[in-house]
């Protein structure tokens, strides 16, 4: 019951436009085709692209092919969330992840990145 209690409390903190991906973290759309997974202490790149990956698909309903570019450069700063983008004339060309085989674009299909990236379910962060 507790547990409920805080999710219902974490979700009406968001701000009405703001997208819980399914491992917790918060996306915020920025404009145009872009949009901001906020910034956590707890995150790996591989976390910042699950919850990119799962925005495309479920928020924006795009499909699973659609490229998700990265903008912010890498490595990311500290205290920086990471920018994405659906426009490839604005990637960094860099994913902040190791890859082997296949486009090397800075970027990975929406559905890949939240099939491979949010395999292991993380509980909401509570701080």
């Amino acid at each position: 019951m507790r547990t409920a209690a805080i999710m219902v409390a974490m979700t009406l903190a968001l701000p009405a436009h703001a997208f819980q991906a399914r491992n917790g973290m918060t996306v915020t759309p920025s404009g145009g085709q872009e949009f901001v997974v906020r910034y956590d202490s707890q995150a790996a790149d591989a976390d910042y692209w699950c919850a990119a990956g799962d925005f495309a698909q479920r928020s924006l309903g795009l499909a699973s092919k659609t490229r998700v570019y990265r903008v912010s450069p890498t490595p990311r700063k500290a205290g920086q969330g990471i920018s994405f983008t659906l426009d490839a004339a604005e990637a960094s060309g860099q994913t902040g992840i190791t890859t082997f085989g296949g486009l090397d674009d800075g970027a990975f299909s929406a559905g890949g990145a939240a099939a491979s990236f949010c395999e292991n379910f993380r509980f909401p962060r509570l701080f």
